[in-house]
């Protein structure tokens, strides 16, 4: 998937997890489904031990209540394609 392809979906769902804002009251119940799904789509977004790791913290940000506010895709995508040093590869003579 092309990164800015990856950047529109992380705003996207990042948005789709401030939904529980939108509606007092039901808002809580959406956080106990949405909370998994986050998880889930952000280990097949972002592969290996990293997405992983996001896919944890991902979980524990919709779950824990007052932390929906943390825009979790997207600042994996700014770790992932701004931050993230990128491997260098190793030329032996």
């Amino acid at each position: 998937m092309n990164k800015y392809k990856k950047l529109f979906l992380s705003l996207i769902l990042d948005a789709l997890g401030y939904v529980s804002f939108i509606i007092p009251g039901i808002g809580e119940f959406s956080d106990i489904v949405w909370a998994p799904v986050s998880a889930w789509v952000m280990t097949k977004m972002y592969k290996g031990k990293d997405g992983k790791i996001a896919g944890a913290v991902s979980f524990i940000e919709e779950a824990m209540p007052g932390l929906d506010v943390v825009p979790t895709f997207t600042l994996m995508w700014v770790y992932s394609y701004v931050l993230k040093p990128k491997k260098e590869k190793v030329i032996e003579v």
